[in-house]
């Protein structure tokens, strides 16, 4: 049986793969025009297209998703949304059903891909772990990108999660980085994509509806770097609960 799900699983990845290619050059182009715009006009024109390319190829792949708690998200504010890591499939789940504008924080190295790096690029900052300078400017980007106006959604695990635990330990930048804007934190709960699109296995895929949902905001009004500790562990330890009672295995 296990050797029958593996086959299946790979010939799915496979169509997952090219169902991906084909609707990523549909959207090249407008990505391509966009990309040449200035913050944060370009961050507010890439949002919709991101969300229609991903709200047509998740269904297509028979991985539709559901998104709870959009109230959460009030007119004229901003966040810092944080979310749970299991999978490569995060990103394409969190930043789309984000409502409204944002930006993640990515790997520099992955923008260096064909095609698909200028579409990363566009939307994201670009941070190369390795260079201590440029991860000391990725926080000073961070910081302008909340202060125009638009979203950060960040992924305080750091990696994907292939432990046993429902989450890994939170690193601080995320919540230093709400601090220091006095921006508000609002908690993302992803579900079923590690089990969609596994961080363990090479190229297997299954198809499974996956969930997102959004937590009420946590404010940082009047909090200084030395509550960061304190407020990462609150913003956890909301999130691992809430994962472990509404995670369906």
């Amino acid at each position: 049986m296990k050797v029958i799900q593996n086959i299946l699983g790979k010939i799915f990845a496979v169509y997952a793969a090219l169902v991906f290619v084909a609707t990523m050059l549909v959207v090249f182009i407008p990505i391509l025009i966009i990309s040449f715009l200035p913050e944060p006009a370009r961050a507010r024109a890439l949002h919709p297209v991101f969300r229609v390319w991903m709200g047509v190829y998740m269904p297509l792949v028979f991985c539709p998703v559901f998104r709870k708690g959009k109230h959460h998200f009030k007119k004229g504010e901003n966040y810092v949304v944080v979310i749970n890591h299991n999978s490569l499939l995060d990103i394409p789940i969190s930043s789309p059903w984000i409502p409204g504008p944002n930006k993640t924080l990515a790997k520099a190295e992955m923008a260096r891909i064909p095609l698909f790096g200028v579409i990363y690029k566009a939307g994201s900052i670009l941070v190369d772990r390795k260079n201590e300078s440029s991860r000391r400017g990725s926080f000073g980007k961070m910081h302008d990108t909340l202060m125009s106006g638009i979203n950060l959604c960040l992924y305080p695990e750091g990696t994907r999660n292939k432990s046993s635990q429902p989450m890994q330990p939170f690193f601080d930048g995320a919540f230093t980085t709400a601090v220091k804007a006095q921006k508000p934190v609002i908690p993302g709960v992803i579900f079923n994509t590690g089990k969609v699109l596994p961080a363990k296995k090479t190229f297997w895929m299954r198809p499974m509806p996956v969930h997102i949902h959004f937590l009420a905001p946590i404010p940082t009004a009047g909090l200084t770097t030395n509550d960061v500790p304190a407020l990462k562990a609150q913003v956890h330890s909301i999130m691992e609960s809430y994962y472990i009672q509404h995670n369906k295995r």
